[in-house]
């Protein structure tokens, strides 16, 4: 019934007690999650994970805050993107929150890797897991200049664990992209999100964990996980007053649309 559209099952926080995630995941009718790569070194892990388990799919993608690992050239991303089970590429993106002293222009480095990534999503024909903080202007002007605009042609994706302002939240729109909310929808000090969750259209909104982070109220403070994902759907569903199984629909429905390939009702272990 409900779909999880971003997770890091590979982080051992969930890895290391996978049997229990996936039980609460079928016990909260959460059918499928989509794990989430962050560097080249995890991607076997996250594939694998896909591979093993019918209610899983995987990405392929760098973090933008990772450093001091295996940098991804374009044909890393191409010939992983290219494996089962595989649908999107990323988490891709910018941050500029942790500058450490450095300048815009030191961050060259990140906007580069971006760029790959959004070669690697054009080419494969698949779409764009996009992290973005504190960076939503350049995010935006390096999509447009590779030409993302929703036309044939673009590979689209999906603005994860949104936070940004409606003005971001509709440029992204605009740009073809769908918005993707989290538990951080459920905090107290969240009120401006949830204003911004009201205004993104049913067929652009995807819901998420971003497990082992961000559990939402009630678990606040708890390890996240998959089988929370109801409770980011039940917030949507008070803000725009319709029944959850609304917002549960029309979630399943968008992950379908957007990541091709992926299947109904995930069975599976």
């Amino acid at each position: 019934m409900y779909t999880d559209s971003h997770c890091h099952l590979s982080f051992p926080e969930l890895r290391d007690r996978l049997p229990d995630v996936l039980s609460a995941m079928r016990a909260a009718r959460v059918d499928r999650a989509l794990c989430i790569c962050t560097t080249l070194e995890e991607f076997s892990l996250v594939q694998g994970l896909a591979q093993d388990h019918t209610q899983l799919w995987a990405t392929v993608g760098v973090h933008p805050d990772t450093e001091g690992l295996s940098e991804p050239t374009l044909d890393d991303l191409l010939s992983r993107g290219r494996m089962p089970r595989v649908v999107a590429v990323g988490e891709t993106g910018l941050d500029y929150y942790r500058l450490n002293g450095r300048s815009w222009a030191d961050m060259a480095w990140q906007r580069d890797r971006f760029r790959r990534h959004i070669a690697a999503a054009r080419t494969l024909g698949k779409p764009l897991v996009i992290h973005t903080r504190s960076a939503s202007d350049d995010t935006l002007a390096l999509l447009r200049e590779a030409g993302e605009d929703g036309s044939a042609g673009s590979a689209g994706g999906v603005f994860h664990c949104f936070t940004e302002t409606r003005e971001v939240a509709r440029a992204a729109l605009d740009l073809g992209f769908y918005i993707s909310f989290s538990g951080i929808l459920t905090f107290r000090n969240a009120q401006d999100l949830r204003e911004v969750a009201t205004l993104v259209p049913l067929d652009r909104l995807l819901i998420e964990t971003d497990s082992p982070y961000l559990a939402p109220v009630p678990h606040r403070g708890k390890t996240n996980q998959p089988a929370y994902v109801p409770r980011v759907a039940e917030q949507l569903a008070s803000l725009r007053h319709c029944p959850v199984e609304e917002i549960a629909a029309h979630t399943s429905r968008n992950f379908e649309r957007l990541f091709a390939g992926v299947v109904g009702e995930g069975g599976g272990s």
